[in-house]
């Protein structure tokens, strides 16, 4: 792709990509249907069950794709210890190389990565096309990091003796097998970010997608095996959580622990791995309630821009979408307006057409959700302004479509406190901007959020808010749009185990552990 896209500069990209896209779909709904086994030990494996995956765009049959029960955890887990002490052993040069490997093999299936992302999840072109090119940049980037940093192995000052030579050195080390969980809405992404920081750094991966979304792990796969990684070193089994999670997380081999979910499931896994004869290390990033502050100041129709974009991409269904919005009461029926606007004028239908920019939620599960916070929206005082509604008139009615909403509530509403996950924002006016920033850090989560302001205000905003990752009168996006080497994507409180970032400085050592050694000659 020649074209540089990134969740910023997704929005006029050339022509050559949408006729590229366009093959790659056609091609691929061309071979759907087929049966994807289990990859352990360098192996197709038949599992034993099966997802019968369909696309949320129409019902669509994707294929047949192999699921794991306990006995096959435990398969896969022995062959990642099996293969760990060789791999620990490899120069890290060589895992370098294999990680650049796999980005370029990323890049020439850039567009078939995307298709089957676009039919997998619901993302329109732009959405899946820059997933599937955020995970090159994830195994380029995390490299180049490993190499910069010297692979974590740094002389110390000799101690200061006289009659002898004390060497000092501090190295980093791996931790062994390490489990990677991912998330239906990222799923390319999400598990292989996780999965090129593990391998790099030494340790051996178990992966484990999502249910609604096992063909995209299964296509992380073939990348590492094709870009030749030896057998054991990566691996990959499917399904339930309860089932396939747990005997996974509860392997005593399994060292580490990369999570991406819910509050409610990461803070479970959290304590579980704390809870063995010592702390496994255990990274989550557990979504957010993100929040928007807009002030009287503030530049509205930028404001509406980057929200709309925030609450309504991807159907709302990602850990920064904007969920809530502050905004002063002197502006809010001026920004109000024009989110509605916003709102209605969204093109929804098959996110693989061009002429779509909104696809489906996920699952009939999802919309079964959506349809319960609609009726709740409309209690404790709030008002659905547009919205509301499952899609229902052809040819929609065959896919999991829903309109994107738009409410006002009271600050006291209980859904200010609720990640919903679906395109739902919620709007409530405050006094000031002080009130604005402490109605968004009352909340346990603290991932994303945004601001529209002066420059006073927004010096006041980056002092006082409690989040993670936060953007400042940015129309390309409130809440949204981390890429690895622009923007680390951290969170605070709960929202991360750890506090360091994705795709920053501070993530690779968090694969590690450290051994200081003192040589005496």
């Amino acid at each position: 792709m020649t074209f540089k896209l990134t969740y910023s500069t997704m929005f006029n990209p050339p022509e050559e990509m949408h006729t590229r896209f366009e093959a790659a779909v056609a091609a691929t709904r061309a071979a759907l249907g087929a049966t994807h086994p289990l990859y352990i030990d360098g192996a197709e494996v038949a599992g034993v069950g099966t997802i019968v995956n369909h696309s949320p765009i129409d019902g669509a049959l994707l294929g047949h794709f192999a699921t794991a029960d306990a006995t096959v955890v435990q398969r896969a887990v022995d062959a990642a210890a099996r293969a760990y002490p060789a791999w620990r052993a490899c120069a890290p040069s060589e895992r370098v190389r294999l990680s650049h490997r796999v980005a370029d093999l990323i890049d020439e299936r850039v567009y078939e990565l995307a298709a089957a992302l676009a039919l997998e999840v619901g993302k329109n072109r732009l959405e899946a096309l820059a997933e599937a090119a955020e995970v090159a940049d994830f195994f380029r980037g995390y490299a180049d990091e490993y190499e910069r940093s010297g692979y974590y192995d740094r002389v110390l000052p000799d101690d200061p003796l006289t009659d002898w030579r004390s060497h000092n050195r501090s190295v980093l080390k791996p931790h062994g097998v390490w489990a990677v969980v991912a998330p239906f809405n990222f799923p390319l992404a999400l598990a292989a970010g996780p999965t090129a920081a593990a391998l790099l750094t030494g340790n051996t991966v178990v992966a484990k997608g999502a249910s609604d979304t096992p063909w995209a792990v299964r296509l992380l796969a073939d990348l590492l095996r094709d870009a030749g990684y030896p057998p054991g070193v990566f691996n990959m089994v499917a399904g339930s959580g309860a089932v396939v999670g747990n005997a996974l997380i509860d392997d005593p081999r399994i060292a580490g622990v990369t999570f991406t979910g819910s509050y409610e499931v990461g803070m479970d896994l959290s304590r579980r791995m704390a809870a063995g004869p010592w702390v496994r290390p255990c990274i989550t990033e557990m979504g957010g309630k993100n929040a928007v502050v807009v002030t009287a100041n503030g530049d509205l129709e930028r404001a509406a821009t980057g929200i709309a974009r925030s609450a309504f991409g991807l159907g709302g269904q990602k850990c920064s979408a904007a969920s809530r919005v502050y905004v002063e009461a002197s502006v809010a029926e001026a920004l109000t307006a024009r989110l509605v606007a916003a709102a209605q004028a969204i093109r929804i239908g098959d996110p693989t057409q061009r002429e779509h920019w909104l696809g489906p939620v996920v699952s009939a599960r999802a919309v079964a959700k959506y349809e319960d916070y609609v009726r709740r929206l409309a209690l404790d005082g709030g008002t659905v302004l547009c919205g509301g509604t499952r899609l229902t008139d052809t040819p929609l009615a065959q896919g999991c479509y829903v309109a994107p909403t738009v409410a006002t509530a009271p600050a006291a509403h209980p859904l200010y406190a609720e990640e919903m996950f679906l395109p739902i924002l919620m709007i409530c006016p405050v006094r000031d901007l002080a009130e604005g920033v402490a109605r968004a850090n009352a909340s346990p989560l603290g991932l994303t959020a945004g601001v529209y302001g002066s420059e006073a205000d927004v010096a006041y905003f980056l002092e006082h808010i409690e989040a993670g990752t936060v953007y400042v009168n940015r129309p390309q996006g409130a809440t949204t749009g981390a890429w690895p080497g622009y923007q680390a994507f951290a969170g605070w409180k709960g929202s991360t185990s750890t506090g360091k970032a994705i795709g920053s400085f501070y993530y690779l050592p968090l694969y590690l552990r450290e051994q200081s050694q003192t040589v005496v000659e």
